[in-house]
């Protein structure tokens, strides 16, 4: 595996990292106009039509495929939605999602019966004291229930990317189209049971191509093209050389979520983000560190 990232490869990891994180701006928008239930209803059908009609299903038991879809599609992108529609900002979101590092650790560790190592309780400690700096607060455009939404579905990505593990070495854009068909029946039904047909046929009829433009940049930019070029860096470098580049989503959020819709940036947000992101890097990066002094 290389280590070293060519100019061109770098440019595609930053490329993705960029869609990744301006992708809150286009939810906040899409937001505007859809029921956030909804809206994700139509982001995995999009991503199901009419890929899962040209790639074939990834050989992985239903079951995997079931438990990705619930996990990531109703779990991770269901309540990181409804968190979304007026209960947090965009900026803020795409920084406490990022906690799925933490989450995904711990559930590893507790499934392996392991115990996290010292500098792992510094990154975990670094990354919370970030979200007591969000929890002490909290207004109207962030509120408790918006942070604990946003919690939770950091927790269901955490989940998911164990079931993702456990499939193993696999077409992963294939992996994500099979694996949302199981996304698209339980996120209607809710969407039908929460917000109600009345707001759903509004939804879809008052919607103006700006909402559906952000429907197909949910599906194709995010999923598509995101896991797509994410795979194909995974497969080619280490993941010790990739997967610090994920930092920067929330810088990416933060600053898009600022330029675009004027979410203030004071120094308690800042500062916040300083303790989330150091926490993520020493996490990220020690490893790193360790391997690269053994050698």
């Amino acid at each position: 595996m290389k280590t070293t990232l060519s100019l061109r490869h770098f440019l595609l990891a930053l490329a993705v990292v960029a869609v990744w994180g301006s992708n809150f701006v286009v939810i906040k928008l899409a937001l505007g106009q859809m029921p956030p239930l909804l809206f994700a209803t139509l982001r995995f059908a999009v991503v199901v039509l009419p890929m899962v009609f040209f790639l074939k299903r990834p050989l992985v038991p239903w079951r995997n495929l079931a438990g990705y879809g619930l996990l990531i599609g109703v779990g991770q992108f269901g309540l990181l939605f409804v968190a979304m529609n007026g209960h947090i900002s965009p900026g803020l979101a795409s920084l406490v999602i990022q906690v799925q590092v933490f989450f995904t650790i711990g559930l590893a560790m507790a499934l392996a019966g392991e115990g996290l190592q010292r500098v792992q309780w510094i990154a975990l400690a670094l990354g919370a004291s970030g979200l007591g700096v969000i929890v002490a607060h909290t207004d109207g455009s962030t509120t408790l229930l918006g942070l604990g939404l946003i919690l939770l579905a950091a927790l269901s990505w955490a989940g998911g990317n164990l079931v993702s593990r456990a499939a193993g070495r696999i077409n992963m854009v294939a992996y994500v189209v099979w694996s949302s068909l199981f996304a698209v029946p339980p996120l209607f039904i809710l969407s039908l049971w929460v917000e109600g047909w009345d707001a759903l046929a509004a939804g879809v009829q008052d919607a103006d191509l700006s909402a559906w433009a952000a429907v197909a940049w949910q599906a194709w930019g995010n999923s598509i093209f995101g896991y797509a070029a994410w795979g194909w860096l995974l497969a080619r470098y280490s993941a010790a050389t990739i997967t610090p580049m994920a930092l920067l989503v929330p810088v990416f959020g933060m600053a898009s979520s600022a330029w675009w819709l004027g979410e203030p940036l004071p120094l308690w947000k800042l500062g916040a983000a300083a303790l989330v992101l150091s926490g993520l890097a020493l996490n990220l990066l020690w490893p790193w560190w360790i391997r690269r002094r053994k050698s």
